[in-house]
């Protein structure tokens, strides 16, 4: 006569359902991801401040930022605290904020798409996508506009279906049109001097670099790294 009473579960092993086609997920908390089949989802990620870096993407009060500089601070008593300089890719102002280290923060959703830039039309820098040959056009911004050159492939950033910056490759070569003369054999020194460079952007070099030769930069820092 049976009893009346559930079989027991235990021990017995369930085959959960597979999602097929769907990104994988790494849970920091417990959780499960458990969208239904063909559904459309975004996973937002977050950052730790302990890896901000130039060019890192944020987004705080609803909008995209880029990380400028940042300093890790340890000071003798209380907290680590790494401080900031942040540049709205909307507006184009930038703020200087602290964060605790170790401070979760939201990272920037953004669309890269790798375009080519081609000319300029006015004041609006023309990006054609080499595969399809759809322009993007934008307002010169400084920030990116100062080292790029006609030819030069970038990724266009899209945030919320809008168009709203350009990122350079981390390096660029170009020429130095412009800047004193260069001392000879001086490579020792250590001592600096303004260029400015072919598309007009002006950069500290060491004292031996001359007129018509080409170097390589860092569009993150702005620094001289080495001769091309």
């Amino acid at each position: 006569m049976a009893s009346g009473r559930a079989p027991s579960m235990r021990g017995v092993r369930t085959r959960l359902p597979r999602f097929e086609g769907l990104p994988t997920v790494r849970w920091t908390r417990r959780g499960e991801a458990r969208p239904p089949r063909g559904a459309s989802w975004t996973v937002r990620a977050s950052l730790s401040s302990n890896d901000f870096r130039p060019g890192v993407t944020i987004e705080l009060d609803g909008a995209p930022w880029r990380v400028q500089e940042f300093l890790h601070v340890k000071p003798g008593k209380g907290a680590a605290f790494v401080r900031t300089k942040l540049k709205n890719y909307i507006t184009g102002g930038t703020v200087e904020k602290t964060f605790r280290a170790g401070e979760k923060v939201q990272q920037a959703n953004l669309n890269r798409t790798t375009k080519q830039y081609t000319y300029m039309d006015g004041d609006q820098y023309v990006f054609m996508d080499m595969t399809t040959y759809e322009e993007t056009r934008l307002p010169k911004d400084d920030a990116w506009a100062k080292y790029l050159k006609e030819g030069m492939e970038c990724e266009v950033l899209v945030w919320n279906d809008k168009v709203i910056g350009v990122d350079l490759p981390k390096t660029v070569v170009l020429e130095v049109v412009e800047t004193d003369p260069g001392l000879r054999g001086d490579t020792q020194s250590g001592g600096s001097k303004p260029a400015t460079l072919e598309t007009g952007a002006v950069i500290q070099v060491p004292l031996f670099i001359n007129i018509g030769e080409k170097i390589k930069i860092d569009t993150r820092s702005d620094q001289y790294l080495s001769r091309d």
